[in-house]
């Protein structure tokens, strides 16, 4: 058999609804929309940590953070972990990944040494806009070195801690703000931006695959925060025409100039969206050249992100506990015109991002290994309800809670005993804690069970080499 190409276009931080195709009708994705009308769209797609390094190693992975023992920031992924491209590298794929991986810490380390393949054959690794002397710091040396003190977005508070310890001189030159509640146009180029970069050298290792099967992975940095993007994409909105999310009175009653209020609402969202759209261009860059190339037929695309963003809700932004759904949901669109007979599906069932990993290899015709912990898409990606998976449930979990969706809840358990229940078909933005109404005690005693069992499914003991 022909195996199919393989490319994961992953954002940082895109919410499901930061997509057209997801009815956003504010956000511009001409791209993405195309992508998703020529294949499949998982409206309730999952990710299992809310939060970077843990929800990028169980993507790539197949498996939950917690059998990784990788449930929170700041842990090394050791360096022989079983990776996407390990399992499809004696299968005579060639694997890449170009921009942002992140399984390393960004500060404790310098970021010009020679980075862990994790399995790939090629790396470019860039984890923020240009922080540090990295990949993306390198190609925009070669192409504009009069740029190069106009790229970073800033330096993580964390990193910046590091260097001033360790006495570290940092040539990189800064914005003074880190973290500003507004839209920010880009200080360099738009064709220099870190989106520009992911995308320019995706197409470079396209052109370079010759015949041999690849895997890439095209690590953008948006939309994660800061809100930076050339001024040309966030001018594509106006913020006095955004929609804003709805908050219960008591929660809307705090709100001031200056605290989530409607201005600065409207702003993060119009640098947010701005983002999205910078990278819909790029991507848009990218589908056309797997055209120009001939490689679209058999190129199985998916596009998906790593977590979600508050963007106010909650009077909050960034993401993390509880895993509601602007966080734990992420888009994910499917394409493989040679594989898929289908077109334009919507797929309404809650699937896991740990899926995707099962997914990909059954397309692949390569047997699934035990230790995977979720289930291929396939079934689902071609229209057939009958062979899918299951029932749906998305567990998203971090050290010391679990967060569960199921359709139309949202159960949250804690070490401490702390239970939460969201009716979501009453209360979408999941702002009412029902766990104490009466009413509820047969759906709460449901879902207890449901993630019980789940967690039995995924238990994956050392095998035994003799009976006893």
């Amino acid at each position: 058999m022909r195996r199919p190409n393989i490319l994961i276009l992953h954002t940082d931080q895109q919410r499901w609804d930061a997509l057209g195709a997801a009815g956003n009708p504010d956000i511009r994705t001409p791209n993405l929309d195309r992508l998703a009308s020529r294949g499949a769209c998982f409206d309730h797609h999952f990710v299992q940590n809310p939060v970077c390094m843990p929800s990028r190693v169980s993507f790539l992975t197949g498996q939950y953070p917690s059998t990784l023992r990788i449930t929170h920031m700041g842990v090394p992924v050791p360096e022989d972990t079983v990776t996407l491209p390990r399992l499809l590298r004696n299968y005579g794929y060639r694997s890449a990944n170009i921009g942002k991986l992140h399984f390393l810490p960004h500060a404790n380390r310098d970021h010009r040494d020679a980075h862990p393949d994790y399995g790939f054959d090629h790396l470019e690794i860039s984890d923020e806009p240009g922080c540090y002397e990295d990949a993306y710091y390198a190609w925009v040396a070669r192409k504009a070195p009069d740029q190069l003190d106009r790229i970073s977005v800033g330096l993580p508070p964390a990193t910046e801690k590091w260097q001033q310890i360790m006495g570290l001189p940092d040539p990189v030159v800064h914005p003074e703000e880190r973290f500003p509640k507004r839209a920010i146009p880009a200080r360099c180029r738009s064709d220099l931006t870190h989106t520009a970069f992911v995308a320019e050298q995706t197409v470079e290792f396209l052109k370079a695959c010759g015949d041999r099967p690849f895997c890439c992975i095209s690590g953008f940095y948006s939309p994660h925060s800061p809100w930076v993007a050339p001024r040309e994409w966030l001018e594509l909105y106006d913020p006095g025409r955004m929609h804003l999310p709805e908050f219960p009175p008591e929660m809307d009653a705090r709100r001031r100039e200056g605290y989530f209020s409607d201005d600065e609402l409207r702003v993060a969202r119009q640098g947010y969206y701005g983002m999205v759209s910078e990278v819909d261009h790029h991507v848009g860059r990218i589908l056309d050249a797997l055209e120009r190339l001939g490689l679209a037929e058999n190129t199985l695309v998916v596009f998906t992100s790593d977590h979600g963003e508050w963007l106010g809700e909650h009077l909050k932004y960034g993401k993390g506990y509880p895993a509601l759904d602007c966080i734990s949901r992420v888009p994910l669109l499917v394409r493989w015109p040679a594989g898929f007979g289908t077109e334009g599906r919507v797929v309404h069932r809650i699937v896991e991002q740990i899926d995707v990993v099962p997914t990909l290899l059954d397309c692949a015709g390569i047997p699934l290994p035990g230790h995977l912990q979720g289930r291929s898409l396939a079934p689902l990606c071609a229209g057939n309800e009958r062979d899918a998976p299951g029932e749906g449930l998305g567990i998203t979990e971090h050290r010391g809670w679990k967060s569960v969706r199921a359709a139309g809840f949202r159960y949250v358990c804690e070490t401490g005993g702390k239970e939460s229940l969201y009716d979501l078909d009453a209360d979408p933005g999941a702002y009412r804690n029902v766990v104490d109404d009466s009413r509820y005690f047969q759906t709460l005693a449901d879902l207890r069970k449901r993630l019980m069992v789940r967690l039995l499914e995924a238990e994956r003991p050392l095998p035994r080499i003799w009976p006893y």
